[in-house]
């Protein structure tokens, strides 16, 4: 037997599906506008959210606001360039070369003239200003021996500048020129570095003019087998290429963090492998040499090795920690302090030291002339002694 709904119930189900009906009309039309015809929607209405480039999503959370890792909207380093550039120049070095032994030879004038018995040598690199009194940061080796030395602005100005001081183990040099007004780069903050993050490259590589590249912090305190014990490189895959020698290399903020110093190279190309200077070490150098012409550090005369654990339990140490001198150079500062092999130096002018690296970086911050004490774990018993601390000479063995 049927049963008769109530007219009431009838309309019920009436209304509701003439309703869901003129919802799944809505829908799909607001879908085909939203995808065909978006420009149709009032501003401030629905708008399709940027899919995440690539950098922001590989990059790791930014420090603060402005943090290392920040760069423009859509992963672009424009501004970090735009903000550095100007405070890059080219460097033009001109060396006298060697004088030919037959110059003074009639045979050798009458075949080929009575020009200049010397030859030029040209040397291409780039430099950072980091100062509006006319301060310039570059490489030793860019302006080593130079008779000349040439900078070029990146605005198109270009003026003489005088050497102010160089320093061979870290490979710095300090140049002065007279303009105004400067750019200057910001210093930027090597402590807050970290492995992974994003770097630019900024140079005159070739001679092809002002070139921006760009990679990530591939390494820090990277030391080579041949280069000075106060050498602690930012390695880099920025490409680096022969001219972007003293060149600068930057957070994504455009800020100062190295001097673009060397590659690893076996056909004088960037293979992806850059070394730079930490822009703190080129700063302590910078102010040493503005200062006196040239930068002066302690020396005491030990060969000192990293402590391991084992080396500690073969020796019997009750420690585990710090740095062993295996050496001690005879007449030298430390002998004469009563420092001896086997010794274990904990500290340094009350400086804790865990490492050789920090052993040679305590003993180099200590003026020469003056008197420093070292901690000393000697077998089972801890001493001091007092040494007389000497300057240490570019090539002097020892620490």
């Amino acid at each position: 037997m049927a049963t008769i709904l109530p007219d009431r119930n009838r309309m019920w189900r009436r209304s509701w599906l003439l309703f869901s009906q003129a919802v799944t009309v809505a829908v799909a039309v607001l879908f085909v506008v939203l995808t065909f015809k978006p420009d149709w929607l009032p501003r401030g209405g629905l708008r399709r959210l940027p899919a995440p480039t690539l950098l922001e999503m590989a990059a790791p959370p930014a420090r603060g606001a402005n943090g290392p890792n920040r760069a423009d909207a859509g992963g672009s380093f424009a501004l970090a360039a735009r903000r550095a550039a100007p405070a890059v120049v080219s460097i033009t070095a001109t060396k006298m070369g060697p004088r030919n032994p037959h110059a003074d030879d009639p045979r050798f004038k009458f075949f080929f003239g009575d020009g200049d018995a010397d030859t030029q040598q040209i040397g291409l690199g780039s430099g950072v200003i980091v100062s509006p009194e006319g301060y310039l940061l570059t490489n030793q080796h860019v302006v080593a021996g130079a008779t000349e030395i040439e900078v070029q602005l990146a605005d198109g100005r270009s003026t003489s500048a005088t050497l102010v001081g160089s320093d061979p183990e870290t490979d710095i040099a300090v140049l002065r020129i007279a303009l105004s007004p400067l750019p200057v780069i910001a210093f930027g903050d090597v402590r807050a570095l970290q492995v992974g993050d994003a770097v630019l490259a900024i140079g005159n590589p070739f001679n092809v003019g002002q070139t921006v590249t760009a990679g990530i912090v591939s390494a820090l305190d990277r030391q080579q087998a041949d280069s000075s014990p106060f050498q602690h490189f930012i390695q880099t895959d920025a490409a680096i290429n022969p001219g972007n020698s003293g060149g600068a290399l930057v957070d994504a903020r455009g800020a100062l963090v190295g001097i673009n110093t060397a590659i690893y190279s076996a056909s004088g190309g960037s293979l992806g492998i850059g070394f730079a200077v930490p822009v703190d070490t080129a700063r302590t150098v910078m102010e040493a040499l503005v200062r006196g012409g040239h930068v002066r550090r302690g020396w005491i005369g030990v060969v000192p090795r990293d402590l391991s654990a084992e080396l500690a339990e073969s020796l019997s140490l009750p420690l585990k920690d710090g740095v062993l001198i295996t050496g001690v150079l005879r007449n030298g500062p430390a002998a004469r302090g009563g420092v001896r092999p086997g010794d274990v130096v904990l500290q340094v002018s009350g400086q804790p030291v865990h490492d050789s690296g920090e052993l040679i970086a305590a003993v180099a911050a200590l003026a020469p002339g003056t008197r420093a004490t070292l901690q000393l774990q000697r077998g089972s018993q801890q001493v001091q002694v007092q040494v007389q601390v000497a300057e240490r000479q570019a090539a002097q063995d020892g620490r």
